[in-house]
């Protein structure tokens, strides 16, 4: 098997691919696109102007179950901020060493490994988006495209502390309201105006009132601006705000209440309008999932443990799509968008011979 190559990790650590450094992200793409086609890979390259090309990688076909691995090539962090790459005896530190360059080359490193015993890798593909960290605003309709030709998806950000796999993540949703009201002097005219603030304050009280913690759905309004001065009544007004949500009915209640909220004034003379929507759907464990997750035990012999987190990743976009998918198939680290970020070089191993027994159980038709 191959041996862990902290040197071609460095290399691609070390480029700064922030979302909004086309060059950089390209460049990280194209030393991985060297690195796949040396293992009879195929390239699909979906090309953009001001972000990074996403890069589809295509194996052979055979008749039977394929199975998608999925990452993403930037980061967080803007030239100069962050982009040392050093290592100790149990950790590796740089930008995207667990989020997650590491994540990638994990996969990569299965993917060699399954390469060296076979000879041919089939009905494995790889896709790399390169607008994650921003939300896959460009990324995630391509993904969900895509995700409908496959039975199975490995999403490679980090592993939980005890190496979980992901089952569950929450969907999320950013909306914007803005107000708008009528203009007059506070002291002469108080009675003429239609105060925006007055609407949004109304408006923040019945969406926060959404939430609902026995179920993990939050609504919060993160952000509020509106007025002129003190004495004058508000003409215009906006709120920002998000929702997280843990199923599909929980989301279907809020969104229909938000419509409500828009729709009704409860300030005189006031209009709103509402913007922005789901970003990443709910992830939510299924039947097909744990049937996944059974093959892998019975197959490699151990109980993956697994977990749910609140924070999204693409295997929201490749879940809401029928697809039993495991998330958290990275290295453990800690510290990720903080120049902290550290990755765990035995979390390492453990997850390339793990990922690299799957794939080897799919080539075999065993999964």
């Amino acid at each position: 098997m191959y041996k862990q190559n902290f040197d071609e990790l460095q290399k691609i650590i070390e480029i700064n691919s922030w979302t909004k450094n086309k060059v950089g992200v390209d460049k990280n793409g194209e030393i991985f696109a060297e690195w796949m086609q040396a293992l009879g890979y195929t390239l699909t390259r979906y090309p953009r102007e001001k972000i990074g090309d996403h890069l589809h990688f295509i194996s052979s076909y055979r008749e039977g179950k394929k199975l998608l691995l999925l990452g993403h090539l930037d980061t967080v962090f803007p030239p100069d901020s962050f982009e040392a790459f050093k290592e100790d005896e149990e950790w590796i530190y740089g930008p995207g060493v667990c989020d997650m360059k590491g994540g990638n080359y994990v996969a990569l490193q299965a993917l060699r490994n399954a390469y060296e015993k076979f000879g041919d890798i089939y009905n494995i593909d790889f896709l790399l988006v390169s607008d994650e960290e921003t939300g896959s605003d460009d990324s995630k309709h391509l993904s969900a495209k895509l995700a409908k030709e496959y039975d199975y998806c490995m999403v490679f950000e980090a592993a939980g502390v005890h190496n979980e796999v992901v089952i569950g993540r929450k969907g999320v949703g950013t909306f914007f309201i803005d107000i708008e009201g009528v203009a007059a002097h506070a002291g002469n005219h108080y009675s003429d105006g239609a105060d925006a603030n007055l609407e949004a304050a109304q408006k923040l009280s019945s969406l926060v009132a959404l939430t609902d913690l026995t179920k993990q759905t939050t609504v919060n309004v993160g952000k509020i601006s509106g007025g002129i001065g003190a004495n004058t009544i508000s003409p215009k007004a906006h709120l920002t705000f998000e929702l997280r949500y843990t199923s599909v009915d929980e989301r279907d209640r809020v969104l229909k209440a938000i419509d409500a909220i828009v729709e009704h004034s409860y300030v005189e003379g006031t209009k709103s309008t509402l913007s922005g929507g789901i970003q990443r759907d709910v992830m939510q464990p299924s039947l097909e999932q744990e049937t996944f997750i059974a093959h892998i035990n019975s197959l490699c012999n151990i109980e993956l443990l697994t977990e749910k987190r609140g924070g999204v990743s693409d295997a929201n976009i490749v879940s809401s799509q029928g697809v039993a998918t495991l998330d958290g198939w990275g290295p453990f680290g800690d510290g990720d968008h903080t120049i902290h970020e550290r990755a765990s070089k035995k979390s390492f191993k453990e997850r390339i011979e793990l990922v690299t027994q799957i794939l080897t159980h799919f080539l075999e038709g065993k999964i």
